[in-house]
């Protein structure tokens, strides 16, 4: 494309459409202004909200600190933007350039921007799901239900998954003196994103801030009295607990539904995009006008060769919708390509834990400082003899040095000579559950290098039933 061709290009972006109302699309929004564009800038969302917080609705939130209508984003100028927030899209005509409402409205684009992002996995039987007392956490009018039932103070509070989101409400319910009980089928909490090595502190944590923890169980029904409220679960160690609510926390599902016979590449685990953040159509060719960011999007990452990544983080979806907005209305020539680490952060417990990089990733992991035991530990993951990613738990003041590791490539296991040495010094299994490939993975997706199966799998598997479980 020759220069005048390219700025003739730019020049007839007149409409941009951002379909996903919350922090990414906010972040775009905002930087498309920023970039100089004057024309008609249209923004669509689900919710009836302005773009608001999600992170602090499973922290401070639900401790009753924050009230949860003041965790709406700040906008830092006036965008100029029509937001139409409470009506979703359902629809993308790729051929004449429009995405169409829930309410027949057909809007007309020159440029696109997906990031619809995630929403929460239900119960899978619609019946237990709909008793009173059980519920998820992922929107402002999840946390604000859930909070107005955990004031109430439940004889027993009962959390269904122990990842990130379950184990923060089981940490919001130890603040407020709750009984809690968490199901994790798998060996340890959070071992999904962390592995079971590192998970181990997270499992001490919980059994030390007085959570009943079952591991290796989960719930094989949920039952109400004749009024339709929540009694009891039926555990898979044959166990019966008498509860009064139950947190749902299976993970995340894509929203990808409304993209159906749009004619881009997509599946249950996101939206296949290049690292210019342009979408893929079915005939394997990228598009000029349509983007995509956000926990939707699913994209290669050159340090992890180029195993397509779906990361469901706060910095993730900022700066993927930065770059998304700059490629969407700069020069072809001056596109930039996101190669940005994940990173990610969460406090539960008593302590402050952080990510960067892709632990799953990894096979191997060494404690480069600190130890379990002291709750106090920098975890350093490896891949082939590489550094990969690593994690903090209180000594996040270590991590931009491993971060500058991670991104020069620096072998595995690290040599350092610094300060709070660990116990452990060599490297021990990661401890991630198998994998297989599946069509219908998400999170950090496989790739033909490496097939696995992320830990946020949205397959459908059963939530009844723990890895290895035998009836009886």
């Amino acid at each position: 494309m020759s220069s005048s061709d390219a700025e003739k290009m730019v020049s007839s972006i007149q409409r941009i459409v951002i379909v996903g109302a919350s922090l990414a699309g906010l972040s775009a929004a905002e930087a498309i202004r920023s970039e100089g564009f004057s024309g008609t800038l249209t923004v669509i969302g689900d919710e009836p909200y302005v773009p608001y917080d999600r992170p602090p609705l499973s922290k401070t939130v639900l401790t009753g600190w924050l009230p949860v209508d003041h965790t709406t984003l700040p906008q830092r100028a006036d965008l100029h933007a029509e937001w139409l927030l409470g009506v979703p899209a359902i629809g993308l005509d790729l051929r004449n350039h429009k995405v169409e409402l829930a309410d027949g409205r057909r809007f007309s684009f020159d440029r696109l921007l997906i990031a619809t992002g995630t929403r929460a996995r239900p119960w899978p039987d619609s019946a237990q799901a709909s008793l009173d007392g059980v519920y998820l956490l992922r929107t402002r009018d999840d946390a604000a239900q859930l909070r107005a039932r955990l004031a109430d103070r439940p004889k027993r509070v009962l959390v269904i998954g122990g990842g990130f989101t379950g184990s923060e409400v089981a940490s919001v319910c130890r603040e407020l003196d709750l009984v809690v009980t968490v199901t994790e089928r798998s060996a340890t909490p959070l071992i999904g994103a962390i592995g079971s090595a590192v998970g181990t502190l997270a499992g001490q944590l919980q059994r030390a801030y007085g959570v009943d923890l079952r591991c290796n169980v989960t719930v094989m029904a949920l039952e109400g009295d004749e009024n339709g409220r929540l009694r009891r679960a039926y555990l898979s160690d044959g166990d019966i607990l008498d509860i009064d609510v139950a947190v749902v926390a299976l993970g995340a599902v894509r929203n990808v539904e409304w993209l159906r016979d749009s004619g881009l590449v997509f599946d249950s685990r996101g939206i296949v995009r290049d690292a210019a953040c342009r979408a893929f159509d079915t005939n394997g060719m990228v598009t000029d006008n349509i983007f995509v960011a956000g926990d939707v999007a699913r994209w290669p990452h050159p340090l992890y060769e180029g195993e397509l990544l779906a990361v469901e983080h706060w910095g993730n979806a900022v700066e993927q919708a930065r770059t998304a907005a700059h490629n969407m209305v700069c020069n072809p020539a001056d596109r930039w390509a996101y190669k940005t680490l994940p990173a990610f952060w969460s406090r539960q417990f008593g302590v402050n834990l952080k990510t960067v990089g892709l632990p799953s990733f990894a096979d191997e992991v060494v404690f480069t400082q600190g130890s379990i035991a002291e709750r106090r530990l920098v975890a350093v993951y490896g891949y082939k003899g590489r550094i990969v990613a690593a994690l903090t738990v209180n000594m996040a003041r270590w991590l931009p040095a491993y971060k500058a590791m991670i991104e020069a490539r620096a072998p595995f296991p690290p040599v350092i000579h610094g300060l709070y040495g660990p116990a452990e010094h060599g490297p021990v299994p990661a401890g991630f559950p198998p994998r297989t490939h599946s069509p219908t993975q998400a999170g950090s997706g496989p790739s033909t290098h490496r097939p696995k199966e992320s830990s946020t799998s949205t397959r459908v598997k059963d939530p009844h039933v723990p890895p290895g479980f035998q009836p009886k």
